[in-house]
């Protein structure tokens, strides 16, 4: 195994200068930092993340909390980070924030006081204790999604939910169902949405039917499960699913009811899913890649890495495709 005294004899320089060119810490001239990082590369040399992390005090590693592992939304927003901080030496640690009130309390009281990460990234939506413990690490956190107190990147989820619905409406629908979460906290992103279109469909003129408003669980099969419950008793000639997954689930459950998408049935949904494309889904595409990017970049900034800090804002798109058109009949 190489070892530093060798990258420094390779280098021409003392092992001193090879520990300040690798850790980036320390006064050196561009152009040594340039050789002893060339012939460690040469040379194979990997420095020892406990040695490194004795000298420097940094670990090279991320903690990202994230709700669900197995969901195309959070697995699209970590791979994203994860290829942002790769190029700048940063490992991610994953912890994964369950509904199990114990558990939550044993990460933040326990895992991540062990000094194993250099900064935090919450996919999770906290509770304020929380909140406190993750500042009390005195390290950089940086939340995606609504969380006070945090420095948060943000997509205005109400904006989304009244583009969705307005998409509808322009097209002539004005029986348009919800299926989403309409309850709960309303800084909640489900909230939110269900906001944004209540506010278009007020707008508008156009009455709320309590019959046309459902909750659902955010998946593929809970999307046609409710799709279904409710294209068996009334028919609208559209439907917002605050997810595309629910939406390719409502695209189902027309299929089952042999109704034509999108002659019978108008169907939009939220996210820009991989598979949006497959089914020729009208969506709001929110770029959770791109989310997941700026997250890395903005902790590389409170790291003090060299990375402008990204605007907190972020942006969604309307991408019509042929699962929205205008209604068949006259809208009532």
């Amino acid at each position: 195994m190489v070892g530093i005294d060798e990258v420094a004899r390779h280098a021409g320089v003392s092992t001193a200068t090879v520990s300040r060119a690798l850790s980036g810490r320390g006064r050196i001239s561009p152009q040594t930092r340039e050789r002893v990082r060339a012939a460690a590369a040469d040379l194979g040399y990997v420095a020892s993340a406990a040695a490194s992390s004795l000298a420097t005090g940094r670990t090279r590693n991320v903690g990202v909390l994230v709700p669900l592992l197995d969901r195309w939304f959070y697995s699209t927003v970590i791979s994203a980070i994860s290829s942002r901080l790769l190029p700048h030496d940063h490992d991610i640690t994953l912890y994964n924030l369950t509904e199990d009130r114990a558990q939550r309390q044993r990460l933040f009281a326990q895992s991540l006081r062990r000094g194993r990460v250099d900064g935090v990234i919450a996919l999770s939506r906290l509770e304020s204790d929380e909140v406190a413990e993750l500042l009390a690490l005195d390290k950089p956190v940086v939340a995606v999604g609504p969380n006070p107190l945090l420095p948060a990147l943000l997509v205005d989820d109400v904006a989304v939910g009244r583009a969705a619905t307005q998409h509808l409406l322009g097209l002539g629908h004005r029986d348009i169902a919800y299926i989403g979460q309409s309850r709960g906290d309303e800084s909640d992103v489900p909230a939110q949405r269900h906001r944004g279109f209540v506010q278009a469909m007020e707008d508008a003129g156009v009455p709320l039917r309590d019959e046309l408003t459902l909750d659902g669980d955010f998946t593929i099969e809970g999307g046609r499960r409710v799709a279904r419950d409710l294209l068996a008793r009334a028919r609208p000639t559209a439907v917002f699913a605050a997810s595309d997954e629910m939406a390719v689930g409502v695209l189902l459950a027309a299929q089952e009811a042999e109704l034509r998408v999108p002659g019978d049935l108008s169907v939009i949904g939220v996210d820009g899913h991989e598979l949006s494309g497959v089914f020729g889904l009208t969506t709001i595409d929110q770029f959770p890649h791109r989310q997941g990017e700026r997250a890395a970049e903005l902790l590389l900034a409170e790291l003090g890495e060299a990375v402008a800090a990204p605007p907190a804002s972020l942006p969604f798109e309307l991408v019509v495709r042929r699962s929205t058109a205008a209604p068949a009949s006259p809208a009532r």
